[in-house]
């Protein structure tokens, strides 16, 4: 089987969640006896193409053309649908990005296939591969197969799998080959504008290594600071799930969940949550998940890599104090 991995830059930088699914292609390649290429989309992605090519891959493919420089869903769905008919994989793995939801789907029905969205696992049954995504807010799971003959189309949720496990080239360096496309802006309908921001202090928490989630145990707006001093001793992103969101205390973008975004950091300190499902959907892919909450039975704990059972505002100023200190050397 031949997979096919379409990464996904933005301004000119990684989406680190390309790497997640090029972490999930490796696997399924080991189980399945597959091999697994890599595309780069743009203009001027040699360089990223060739730190893809440090990774366990066969070949890392590049796409470029100057209509193809900023995102269009015309430009790529036309370019893309000549690499899959050029390439002929089985299997096409994307990010699950805004930018994937926004193509993804219209590629496959371009080739008159269908798509696995927003997958959190696999499974080989047999040389079958079943994919499993979450249904009702993370409540259940649901084993999804494709029928008919290949390509095949899928992605995976952020999280899923871990871009530090991505094996290295044995040899160094995978081949680096250009695919030639035709597009022409007669084909390309819409125009792209300037990225969508909230506002200005809107941030991307998918790429933030470092988060501290607030939850209900903060109690009031006033006491925000403590948790966002702490968040800036650590070097990272504060965050908070939905209730503190709805109140307004803190910016929507800044939700962790269902409804919000979804996050794998390194560290994900979780201060006052109590772990209901549809804020866990949204952050149990962080690597060290710790927990601080009053109530031993809180639900977060049993996702938790480290719990304290403790008042988080006499350990929210002890843990920044002696950070601080840490730092002062």
């Amino acid at each position: 089987m031949k997979i096919l991995v379409v990464t996904e830059l933005r301004q000119g930088k990684w989406n680190n969640a390309s790497f997640e699914t090029l972490a999930a292609a490796q696997q399924i390649a080991k189980d399945t006896s597959s091999a697994v290429s890599a595309l780069v989309i743009g203009k001027s992605v040699v360089a990223f193409a060739n730190e893809l090519a440090s990774k366990n891959v066969a070949e890392v493919l590049t796409v470029e053309h100057d209509l193809l420089e900023a995102y269009t869903p015309d430009g790529y769905c036309v370019a893309l649908k000549q690499v899959v008919e050029s390439a002929k994989p089985d299997l096409v793995l994307f990010p699950h990005t805004y930018q994937v939801r926004d193509f993804a789907p219209k590629l496959a029905a371009m080739l008159g296939k269908g798509m696995i969205g927003d997958c959190i696992g696999y499974r080989n049954e047999g040389g079958k591969l079943v994919f499993v995504r979450q249904m009702f807010q993370g409540k259940t799971a649901a084993d999804v197969t494709f029928t008919g003959t290949a390509p095949w189309f899928a992605s995976f949720q952020s999280g899923a799998f871990r871009a530090d496990l991505l094996a290295a080239h044995p040899s160094g360096k995978a081949p680096v080959n250009s695919v030639a496309v035709s597009l022409s802006a007669a084909q390309i309908r819409t125009k792209p504008l300037d990225l969508f921001k909230e506002a200005k202090s809107a941030v991307d928490l998918t790429q933030a290594p470092l988060i501290v989630a607030i939850g209900r145990g903060i109690k009031a707006p006033e006491n925000i600071p403590q948790a966002e001093a702490l968040a800036k001793a650590l070097g990272g992103e504060i965050a908070a799930s939905r209730p503190i969101c709805d109140e307004g205390w803190l910016p929507m973008e800044r939700q962790i969940g269902s409804s919000g975004q979804t996050v794998a950091p390194k560290l994900y300190l979780a201060l006052g949550i109590s772990g209901a499902i549809q804020h866990v959907v949204g952050m149990k892919g962080a690597r060290t998940i710790v927990a601080i909450n009053k109530d031993s039975n809180a639900p977060i704990f049993e996702i938790a890599d480290y719990g304290v059972v403790g008042d988080i505002f006499e350990i929210m100023p002890a843990l920044t104090e002696a950070l601080e200190k840490a730092k002062t050397g």
